[in-house]
């Protein structure tokens, strides 16, 4: 049986943050909180899940271009390997410092920059949006030679190395100060601080920054999150919210160089009070006046689900048939908008449930094409339909209490 055991890396990142947490609690800090943490967290389950759909293709495209295009047919070298990493950070440098300098690309980015707690949970907060782009920009890598085989294994080792560097539990670490990004240096580049606002660029090494002066040594104590935060914990709104701030800016624009210039402008020059503007127009405030902490418990149960669920669709990917796979995915991702929802206690929520249960009765049904399924499925629907109003009160009560 061919298992994939990449899986493994999902017990391994939350046991490392389980590790972080003890020690945080050891050192008697607050390094950590319930609804960022959750957010955060979802944010890196929906990338690993999309991973598992896209990683293939970025594959053949590397190998598509190194076949058709290298200018060098390049053979593994230990010196070659060595070469490969210094590029691949390379590209990576610049690839991020564009993140933070161009609108469209922050508009990317700037999930993984949302969270106010840094800590291993925020170093899971990485997009697909980031890695379709990070892929342009790699993709130098195969038209200099490099095969697709090098690139993908290289981009494994360099995409784990930064997850260590999201903690504060870890402080200067001597002479690697002077080489690698170390926690410190990381901690600068996600402050909000003026002193420290686009500094540390670089993903495994110190240099370029140093070389190229976008270097900062973390001296201040770093204030962590964006300079004027989201304050949301939205699954989606994280996701979207700049773009849609840069789509309603350029709307606002006469002409297509104006738009073109909010869209390829820079982020420092961004009118802050579109937020608001977007903030009003596009985000519910139905919200439910929470008197209990009891939804954090059902946010806990899904995300473990979730989590579990996660694991075991990786781990036999290669059993598993596309429609299965999609469906589960489907209902992972409704279950992480859920979450996001419930920890903004908004009322919409119960629309979700609708969704996930029809999902699930579609796949069951799907597998088990029975007669007394299908009259089932009926019974529940009629029977949602004619109980909604009861059965969303009930539903309320249930997840944010009285």
């Amino acid at each position: 049986m061919a298992l994939n055991y990449m899986a493994l890396a999902v017990p391994l990142f939350l046991l490392l943050i389980g590790i972080e947490y003890w020690i945080s609690k050891r050192l008697g800090r607050q390094l950590f909180n319930f609804n960022s943490s959750i957010a955060n967290m979802n944010v890196g389950v929906a990338e690993r899940l999309i991973d598992m759909f896209t990683a293939g293709s970025f594959f053949f495209f590397y190998d598509y271009l190194q076949k058709n295009y290298g200018l060098f047919e390049i053979r593994p070298t230990l010196l070659v390997w060595i070469a490969l990493i210094l590029a691949t950070d390379f590209v990576w440098y610049w690839y991020h410092r564009a993140g933070h300098k161009i609108n469209l690309f922050w508009g990317f980015h700037v999930v993984h920059h949302t969270s106010e707690e840094f800590n291993y949970t925020a170093g899971t907060r990485i997009t697909i949006f980031q890695a379709v782009v990070r892929t342009a920009f790699w993709s130098v890598l195969p038209l200099i030679g490099f095969p697709a085989p090098m690139i993908t294994t290289m981009l494994i080792v360099h995409g784990l190395y930064p997850f260590f560097t999201h903690t504060q539990v870890i402080g200067k670490l001597g002479i690697l100060e002077y080489i690698l990004v170390t926690p410190s240096h990381h901690r600068v580049h996600h402050a909000s601080n003026e002193a420290y606002l686009d500094k540390n660029f670089g993903d495994m090494f110190i240099i370029w920054d140093k070389l190229f002066g976008t270097f900062a040594e973390e001296k201040e104590q770093p204030v962590f999150g964006l300079t004027k935060q989201l304050d949301s914990y939205s699954f989606l709104w994280q996701h979207f919210h700049f773009l849609v701030e840069i789509w309603y800016s350029a709307q606002q624009q006469k002409g297509i160089i104006a738009k073109l210039k909010v869209i390829f402008g820079s982020p420092e020059n961004f009118d802050p009070t579109v937020r608001r503007i977007v903030e009003k127009r596009f985000l519910s405030k139905n919200k439910v006046r929470v008197r209990s902490q009891k939804f954090r418990r059902y946010v806990l149960v899904q995300f473990t689900v979730t989590v579990i669920t996660l694991f075991f669709l990786l781990l036999f990917e290669h059993q598993e048939e596309t429609f299965l796979q999609v469906m589960v995915a489907l209902v992972i991702f409704v279950t992480l908008i859920n979450c996001g929802a419930i920890l903004e206690q908004r009322r919409w929520v119960f629309y979700l449930e609708f969704a996930r249960g029809a999902l699930v009765f579609i796949t069951a049904y799907h597998y088990f094409p029975h007669p007394t399924l299908l009259f089932l499925i009926w019974a529940v629907l009629i029977g949602g339909v004619l109980y909604f109003s009861t059965l969303q009160k009930q539903y309320l009560q249930t997840i944010y209490g009285r």
